[in-house]
């Protein structure tokens, strides 16, 4: 029996080794994570995730699954929004929910949020249990996103919402192409200066390009159950925003 394999970047890599890479590659950047993506995106990642929260329009008393919640982000946009209700940060790498412990938000938020070690792809989570999945730049990092999916539609009341934020591809060739050049030459050499971490950009400027395009990932919502499923571009396409309901 041949032995799966997985894209790590643009390497080949036995599925069995993905995690353990993932985790590495999140563990090592995880002090100057929120610094670099203001730096790589030139700081539009925050208007991208204002945009994800005015689509999601949080509302009191609603629970959220923050799926690779790293350091918080997302989950203190949604309890600011959302006025009062639950978090739950869950992420495979804990320095990164280390680091989000840090931040000024979760101490003023402390009883509104869990922190948990977990996989996307199997859950430590009942099923019907959140009204709202969320996850931010991180579904391209999971070994098998459709199970992730699955595990997303599974853990989600009945009348659930999933929202996922990614990057993307650009419609249009020729600025592709430029967004290329910048990913390709500009981004790892900030790793390298701002995160002292070359190798771990390299692989995150690489996984974007292995992720699947907008159209194709619409249909793995559908496949996952999910209804009403849509999508949204965000500045050209470099990023897009997908939803679905459990219904």
């Amino acid at each position: 029996m041949t032995e799966k394999t997985t894209h790590f970047g643009f390497q080949d890599i036995p599925e069995a080794e993905k995690a353990g890479r993932v985790q590495g590659v999140f563990g090592s950047v995880a002090s100057k994570y929120d610094v670099m993506n203001d730096v790589m995106s030139m700081g539009i990642h925050r208007i991208w995730k204002d945009a994800m929260m005015d689509w999601l329009a949080p509302r009191p008393g609603q629970t959220l699954l923050d799926v690779a919640g790293g350091t918080g982000d997302i989950s203190f946009r949604f309890l600011k929004r959302a006025g009062h209700g639950h978090a739950t940060v869950l992420d495979l790498t804990e320095p990164m929910l280390v680091e989000g412990r840090k931040r000024a938000e979760a101490a003023s938020m402390a009883d509104s949020l869990d922190w948990v070690v977990g996989d996307a792809m199997a859950l430590p989570f009942a099923d019907n249990s959140f009204d709202v999945y969320t996850i931010s730049f991180g579904i391209r990092n999971v070994t098998r996103p459709q199970e992730a999916l699955s595990e997303a539609f599974r853990v989600l009341k009945p009348g659930g919402r999933l929202m996922v934020l990614e990057f993307s591809q650009i419609p249009n060739e020729m600025m592709q192409k430029v967004y290329d050049l910048y990913s390709f030459n500009i981004i790892p050499q900030m790793g390298k200066v701002i995160a002292n971490d070359r190798d771990s950009y390299q692989y995150l400027v690489e996984s974007i390009r292995k992720f699947p395009d907008q159209e194709t990932f619409l249909q793995m919502v559908k496949d996952a159950g999910f209804e009403q499923a849509k999508y949204r571009n965000l500045t050209m396409g470099i990023a897009c925003l997908h939803s679905g309901w459990k219904l």
